[in-house]
């Protein structure tokens, strides 16, 4: 096997290097708890941490790519370590906790986010070595390193000026977008037929559109699906079925049964798919992890390439065994003050211990095919939480109601919370395997080490989880959650909103009060296994030509369409640009294959501008607005609030997105040159 010409004469996990992590983690971490609170939404840390440490490095000699590589990777846990916040609020949503006790906290994002690297080391052979999945944010991550490295010189330079471009124009569009919202974000059209509604939607986020370039058409096309089932049948079909009221607003209708019903019928589809996607990964899983074991007896079995070594198998068990360890501690501790019998919070943190591991062991083959798939960005990290918090309830539900402890609206209360809990766990575990891949992936580009890389992950988990704790006590006591507020003279419209936590609390106390509508996660459980027989006889019937992922389609389902509907386009993008350049060359006798690796250059390195463009500005944005917030001011400090502008703001998003598809298209098109 040959080696890599790079690891023996480049430094990688360095001292400075994972300074400069930690630096970056601890803000990243904050500045995402703070608008994953405030609007549900995180940023992707990986490509602005990329593009810090390669301004910073730069000034140290011996500086290099795969040092940068190792910055973005310990970096890149504070974009989805702090998914955790998806769920933990909750606990003091429904009054069980009164503040966020840093111990407890700490423990339980350091061991879930420690067995998201580990349950993903076995899935780097199948899913980022041997697998076609595009990994957009890993690529487009890949490519920035590769541009700002000086040793690859012209290469370099053209490919620092795309990237630049890209990122000065998703950087501008975005400040108007989010920061002086002058442009709208999204639009739609709403349709009314009898009591049906129908939304034709619309997303302007060039970040996505660069995001979409990279997934794909059979991503994108899977995703449109989603999209139309969603907007054109299911929504459509429950509105009729349950007619709004004549002084309801249309609009509103429409989006509260959707987030009441239809989306769950995403998660019903998802969770079969990530059911279904893991027995189709298990046998290649199984393979690599004895062949792992296999060395471990025999080290002479053991690649000599650097790019190929994962943490041993040996170190892989000792590091699970110390983050069980903490799971049960953090469960010990939690369930210390219940007033229930040492038998019983024995067996309750048992259970949770085995729910915990084994449930983050099924959601991190998921969310790795899921990231790699759409891009950590858009993985659906909060339906994934749904599907653990069901999984956790209903099997806390059986020990409670043997127990007696569902007799009591306290017992109810408390189990409720320990699936809070408990789910917290795994939503970390997911968090962490749907980025570790990805990392994986540029690592793979770059030729690092992977062990490494590992290392520099499980760094960034513990300094992230450092963070978290006080952040969201900071946040907590300086603003409130929705329902949930520290001083009763606070000012409720300042609350954060935590919009993940509060369907996650409502789901599992839907689920102990036994008040929780199963139907539509039924409903999506078997549209996934019909998606799945599709999607089988699709691929035989065209030699893998064609296919339809089920966890896509339910990706499409279950999240917004302003999200959705600007990978969909740039997916399509990118296949018309390659049949133009493939007909192209057929009429004019070029090289058809030489032309179509310059395209996919460009493509690649202007899509990597847009996602590190928006990504910059979102960071900045986030601390104006907490600084803002902070002082007393507004969550909107930039904002021009324009009158009667909402309709304009639309017009000038689709103007602007259209006319940035128009320059992504040129950019791409001077591969025929």
């Amino acid at each position: 096997m040959q080696k890599s010409h790079l690891a023996p004469t480049l430094q990688e996990l360095t001292f400075r290097g994972m300074l400069l992590g930690a630096l970056i983690t601890v803000v990243f971490t904050a500045s995402n708890v703070y608008l994953g609170l405030k609007v549900g939404l995180t940023f992707a840390s990986s490509i602005p941490a990329a593009v810090i440490s390669m301004a910073v490095l730069k000034m140290f000699a011996g500086s290099n790519i795969l040092e940068n590589n190792m910055v973005q990777t310990q970096a890149s846990s504070a974009g989805t370590l702090s998914s955790v916040i998806f769920v933990i609020p909750g606990l003091l949503m429904m009054g069980y906790w009164q503040g966020f006790p840093f111990l407890q906290t700490l423990l339980i994002c350091t061991a879930g986010g420690i067995l998201g690297v580990i349950f993903t080391i076995p899935l780097r052979q199948v899913m980022v070595v041997k697998s076609d999945l595009p990994y957009p944010e890993g690529v487009a991550a890949a490519e920035i390193l590769k541009a700002g490295n000086h040793a690859e010189g012209q290469n370099s330079e053209s490919g620092i000026k795309e990237i630049a471009t890209g990122g000065v124009i998703a950087a501008f569009v975005s400040f108007l977008t989010n920061g002086l919202r002058i442009v709208a974000d999204s639009a739609s059209l709403w349709i009314k037929g009898g009591n049906a509604v129908f939304q034709i939607p619309m997303g302007f986020s060039l970040a996505l559109l660069g995001a979409g370039y990279l997934v794909g058409i059979v991503g994108g096309i899977a995703i449109l699906s989603g999209i139309a089932l969603t907007w054109l049948v299911g929504v459509p079909y429950f509105t009729t079925l349950f007619p709004m009221t004549p002084d309801a607003d249309m609009v509103n209708h429409a989006l509260s049964v959707w987030s009441g019903k239809v989306r769950f019928i995403g998660v019903g589809t998802i969770g079969i798919a990530a059911i279904w996607t893991l027995l189709v990964l298990m046998k290649p899983m199984i393979q690599g992890m004895a062949q792992s074991f296999r060395a471990l007896k025999d080290p002479t079995l053991r690649s000599n390439d650097s790019t190929q070594l994962d943490l041993s198998p040996k170190t892989m068990i000792y590091i699970t065994l110390v983050a069980i360890l903490l799971i049960v501690l953090a469960l010990h501790n939690f369930v210390a003050n219940a007033p229930i019998s040492a038998e019983l919070s024995m067996l309750l943190i048992i259970a949770c211990t085995l729910l915990a591991v084994l449930i983050g062991f099924f959601v991190a083959a998921a969310c790795g095919y899921m990231a790699g798939l759409v891009g950590s960005s858009s993985s659906p990290i909060s339906g994934i939480g749904i599907i653990s918090v069901v999984l956790i309830s209903i099997t806390l539900m059986l020990i409670g109601k043997t127990s007696g402890l569902l007799d009591s609206a306290e017992g109810q209360q408390f189990l409720t919370a320990l699936t809070i809990f408990s789910g917290s766990i795994v939503v970390s575990t997911a968090a962490i395997s749907n980025d570790n891949l990805q990392d994986l992936k540029t690592g793979l580009l770059v030729k690092a080490t992977p062990w490494r890389q590992q290392v520099a992950l499980i760094i960034g988990c513990i300094v992230g989880a450092l963070v978290i704790a006080p952040v969201l006590e900071i946040l907590y006591h300086a603003y409130g959650f929705a329902g949930a507020m520290p001083r009763p003279d606070m000012d409720p419209s300042q609350a954060l909103s935590a919009p993940q936590a509060t369907l996650m609390t409502t789901i599992a106390k839907g689920i102990f009060s036994n008040n929780l509508e199963w139907t539509y996660i039924f409903m999506g459980i078997a549209l996934g296994l019909g998606l799945i027989i599709i999607d089988a006889i699709l691929k035989k019937s065209s030699q893998n030509r064609l296919a339809l992922p089920a966890l896509a389609v339910g990706m499409g389902i279950y999240l917004p369409p302003s999200v959705n509907m600007p990978i969909v386009i740039g997916a399509i993008l990118a296949w018309l640009i390659n049949r133009h350049l493939t007909s192209f060359a057929q009429r004019n006798s070029k090289n058809a294959q030489d032309m179509q690796k310059k395209a996919d250059r460009y493509g690649t390195l202007f899509a990597a501008g847009l996602i590190v463009g928006e990504s910059l500005i979102g960071v900045i944005l986030a601390f104006i607005i907490a600084a803002s917030v902070t002082s007393g001011g507004s969550d909107a400090p930039l904002a021009l609030n324009l009158e009667n502008w909402g309709t304009t703001a639309e017009i000038l998003g689709l103007i602007i997105f259209v006319a940035g598809i128009g320059i992504f298209t040129l950019r791409v098109l001077r591969a025929k040159q």
